[in-house]
């Protein structure tokens, strides 16, 4: 009876070590997992946020913290539907972000595996984004990282910059309506505001 209960014990206490040393295993896996994982994976995750108070905020190199839902990814850069303010789509290229707010069990949706997406996303640059602008002649707000705002049309985009028609905000972009042209580098980019569309990834 005695040497029964004993190796009964025996048994659940290896039975117990075997449990824990499978759990560590696992913890380590998964801080092995997310040693490896990207911001723009992150992000990846929180695409399509639409529940009420799923809304991130994002601070931003220029200063401006901005609320909104992910609606689009790209390989360098993220496309935010604003909770607030002026309407249209805002893209914001990844290196500008300085910080980003979100409920908690959006932090941990973020955090989970990504599933497989499509080659073509991968390639979507800011520079790729701004020539389909310069294509839609849409109409901008450029946000700087020093703070300053300039609006008008993207007339080119180049690999590493851009070339824009200043003009007044929600104006089309005519000849007699243009008051200068600046180059504007993407790295003194913030955040760019793009008029009249929800959608630009």
């Amino acid at each position: 009876m005695r040497w029964d209960r004993f190796f009964e014990d025996l048994e659940g206490q290896l039975a117990s070590e075997w449990e824990a040393e499978r759990a560590a295993l696992d913890s380590e896996a998964e801080r092995l997992r997310l040693s490896k994982v990207a911001l723009r994976e992150r992000l990846v995750q929180l695409i399509g946020g639409d529940a009420p108070g799923s809304a991130l905020s994002l601070d931003l190199s220029d200063g401006t913290a901005l609320r909104g839902r992910v609606t689009g990814v790209g390989a360098d850069c993220v496309a935010i539907l604003p909770a607030e303010g002026r309407p249209g789509a805002v893209v914001v290229p990844l290196p500008a972000i300085a910080g980003i707010g979100m409920p908690h069990h959006d932090l941990l949706r973020s955090a989970r595996p990504a599933p497989a997406r499509s080659a073509l996303a991968d390639r979507l640059t800011f520079g790729f984004v701004l020539r389909d602008l310069v294509r839609r002649r849409a109409g901008v707000a450029v946000h700087m990282s020093g703070g300053r705002v300039f609006h008008g049309t993207v007339d080119r985009a180049g690999a590493d910059h851009l070339d824009l028609a200043l003009h007044d905000p929600g104006a089309p972009r005519r000849s007699d309506a243009v008051t200068g042209h600046r180059i504007v580098p993407y790295a003194s980019i913030s955040w760019v505001r793009v008029e009249g569309t929800t959608s630009v990834l």
